[in-house]
Order: C-alpha cells, then structure tokens, then sequence
C-alpha cells in the first residue's frame, strides 16, 4: 500500500471519479434546468394560442362569459399529441381574480404576484383585459415520455462514468508502474552500490526527467568508483611509503642487536634520517588531508609577493650555481600585493623550484616570472628540462603519482605537488602545469590580487 506506484494507481482513480462525479451531477443538473424551461416554453407557446382564442371570445360576448365552449373549440381546432398543450389553465381578470379554472380550485380567489409570473395577457384593441395562466408553471414534472429520457440519460451517464474509471484505473497503472520503474531501478542501482559493486550503472532512457537522473546517478556512480580507486592506491602507496624506511630501521636496529652494525654514532644519525623521513611523510599527509576537508589553518594577509620571489631566487642561486644551472627572476617593477598566507607559498615556491633543478641537466635554464592583472597575480617556474610525457602530465599533481621517468629524489614523500595544490586552493587560486617531454616544463599557480 506505501509502493509509489499503488498510490499513484489510486490517485489517479480518485481524481477520475471526482471528475466524474462532478461531470455527471453537472450534466444532470443541465438537463434537468433546460427539461424545466423546455416545459414552460411550451405551455406558454399553448397559453399564448388560447390568448388569441380568449380575446376573440371576450370581444364577441363582451366579456368572459364563454370560456369552456372557446376552450374546446380551440381543442378541436388544434390538434395535438403534445401532453403541454393540453395542460389545466386560469382565466385571471385584470383584478388579478380567477374567472376560470379548469380544475375547478381557485375560482373566485385573488392570484399573488409569484402565481401570474408565466402569465399570458389577453388583449382585445391594443388592451389587456386578464390573462391566461397556467395551472402547472415552471415546476410541473416531466411527463411520462420526458421521464423515460431524463432517466436512460442518466442512466448512460453513470454507465459512462463507471466506464471512464474502470479506464483510468487501468491507465493509472500502467501509467504509475512506468513512472515508478526507473525509481526503483535507481533503490537498487543504489543497494547495489552498497554492497560495493562499483561498475554498476543506470539505463539512461524514459522521460526528460528520467534521464537527466539516470545521467547524474551514473556520473555519481563514475565519481565513486574512482574515488574508491583513489583510497585504495593511496593506501596502498602510503603503506609502501612507511614500509621502506620502517624497513630500513628494523634491519639496522636487528643488525646492532645482533652485533652485525657497532652501536656507533654514524649508525644512529641514519636511522634518525629515516624516522625524520617517516615524520615528514606523516606531516604532509596530515596537511593534505586537513586541505581537502577545508579544515586548513591559514594565515592569509597582503602581502608583497615581488620580495618573497627575490627572497627565493637568491635562496636556490647557490644550488643552481652548483649544477650550473641559469636561474633568473623575471617581475615587473610594480608588481601587486597578493591576499596570501606567505609561509606556505615560501613552500610551494621551494617545490616547484626544487622540481625544475632537479629535472633540468647542467647548463640549462630556470626562469621564475610572474605576471599581474587586476584579479589575480600569476607566477611561473619554466624550464628547458627533460621535461614530462602527455601520460603522465594530468597526474602530476596526485598523490604519490610517479611516471615512468618521473624518479623521486631521497627522501621526497610523492606528495610535494599534491600539498601545493591544495595549499594555493585554499587560498582562492589555481595551479596548472604544462610540458613537452625533451622540450621543458612550465608550473604556474595564481593568487588573488589586493
């Protein structure tokens, strides 16, 4: 009883039979009015013949002397199956008082107004000298023959309606189990989901309706699957990121116990470096993670960012001078003040920068520039490196993603570029890259202008 499509079923026989109800009282109510008026034009159509009739007497006996015989001599002059023409009548004078009736009832009485409303005058030379006025008025009942049609009318009526919602049920259901089927196919589109079967998709077809949620649904279902696909390579790379220096340390550590390495200070500064390595990795998967929950503390303030791209260069001139490597800032003189927190762009600067000397062979050429227009400031890491393959440069900016010629240098976390991202996100601004292998690379980020 609480399945969509029983409700619709019955709601669409609900409103049939309210329709039908209404249309068949209506109708009824119809027939019923112009049957009464019917009746009435027709006895005053008679009463008007026996107007003429009645005058014609008055004016000869020079008064209403000679009723009955006038009445039954226009009778037998007009001829008539019509049960109206031949319905009782009064002869009123113009005192309003009952000179004739038929049934023998009201002679000599006084007629209230509401009594002479279908009355017909009587004139004789251009006056009027009574009226005839019918004995059964506006509310007489149908004859037998009118009865016998009121009732099949009504009858069909009610055969009609029973019919038209014995249909309407019958469309009804078929109409509510179409709507309801692309409903349900999308409960157990959405069980099936849960029970983790994450190929599962939606038949895109009915309605416009229809459709665009079977559409959305299966973008949904694409979304989930790669996101599933997502958490379970990052935990897969994650274990293989705390595996290799955990590794590292429980085999020097077994290796001192067992006498193998000398309990020296040598060994103990390596296995610090690698638990620093562990630190770092934790550190960047926290600040990740707060990142893409929006729960990222940041310090954002104006700031000149034409000094920290200074600050920076000089920071990488003696490590570029040490690979023989060209660095050079290219800034305009005025450049804006960016709405930025400082410390972590200091950060993304040091990744990229970091990346572009790592990747670029001696005797190439860094350029760090930055272009300003009134909504946003854009900055740039380009180099003439080895440079990054079609494959490989949409996952750049993933977690843990390594390309074929993409090697991580020690000590690097994979997630150097990912946290950057997010960090410049939850600024307000983007980051990008593009890249043709043996032709260089080009990073860029951008951040609102004050």
């Amino acid at each position: 009883m609480n399945r969509l499509w029983v409700r619709l079923t019955l709601a669409f026989g609900l409103v049939t039979l309210v329709s039908m109800g209404l249309l068949t009282f209506i109708t009824d109510w119809q027939a019923g009015r112009h049957f009464r008026q019917f009746i009435v034009q027709e006895v005053q159509t008679s009463a008007g013949d026996m107007s003429v009739a009645l005058a014609s007497s008055y004016q000869s006996a020079g008064g209403w002397t000679d009723i009955p015989a006038t009445l039954n001599a226009f009778y037998d002059s007009h001829p008539t199956d019509n049960p109206r023409a031949r319905l009782p009548i009064m002869v009123v004078n113009t005192g309003d008082v009952v000179v004739y009736d038929d049934r023998n009832q009201r002679v000599g009485q006084t007629l209230s107004g509401p009594a002479l409303t279908d009355a017909v005058p009587v004139v004789v030379d251009n006056q009027t000298v009574g009226y005839v006025v019918p004995a059964i008025g506006r509310d007489a009942p149908p004859a037998a023959g009118e009865q016998v049609f009121i009732a099949r009318l009504r009858s069909t009526l009610l055969i009609a309606a029973l019919l038209a919602g014995g249909l309407s049920v019958v469309a009804g259901l078929v109409i509510s189990r179409t709507v309801a089927a692309p409903v349900a196919r999308l409960a157990t589109a959405a069980r099936t989901f849960g029970a983790h079967e994450w190929q599962h998709r939606i038949p895109e077809k009915g309605t416009v309706e229809m459709v665009e949620a079977a559409h959305a649904f299966n973008e949904m279902a694409v979304s989930l699957e790669q996101a599933e696909a997502m958490r379970r390579t990052l935990m897969a790379d994650i274990a293989h990121e705390l595996r290799t220096p955990l590794t590292v340390l429980q085999g020097n550590l077994r290796a001192m116990l067992d006498g193998v390495y000398p309990l020296e200070r040598a060994e103990v500064a390596t296995l610090y470096d690698e638990t620093r390595l562990l630190g770092r990795l934790v550190d960047d998967l926290r600040e990740l993670a707060l990142a893409e929950a929006g729960k990222l503390t940041l310090n954002v303030q104006p700031a000149d960012l034409g000094a920290l791209l200074s600050t920076t260069v000089d920071n990488f001139g003696v490590a570029a001078e040490t690979k023989e490597v060209q660095l050079s800032l290219e800034v305009p003189q005025r450049l804006p003040w960016v709405k930025a927190d400082m410390d972590r762009i200091r950060q993304v600067l040091f990744n990229l920068l970091g990346n572009a000397l790592r990747y670029t062979p001696q005797g190439g050429r860094i350029v760090l520039s930055a272009l300003a227009t009134e909504q946003e400031v854009r900055v740039t890491v380009s180099d003439n490196g080895e440079g990054i393959a079609p494959e490989d440069l949409p996952h750049v900016f993933d977690r843990f993603y390594r390309g074929d010629h993409l090697a991580h240098f020690e000590g690097n976390t994979g997630l150097g570029l990912a946290i950057s991202k997010a960090w410049v996100a939850a600024m307000g601004g983007e980051v990008g890259a593009e890249s043709a292998l043996g032709r260089g690379s080009r990073f860029w980020f951008t951040l609102p202008a004050v």
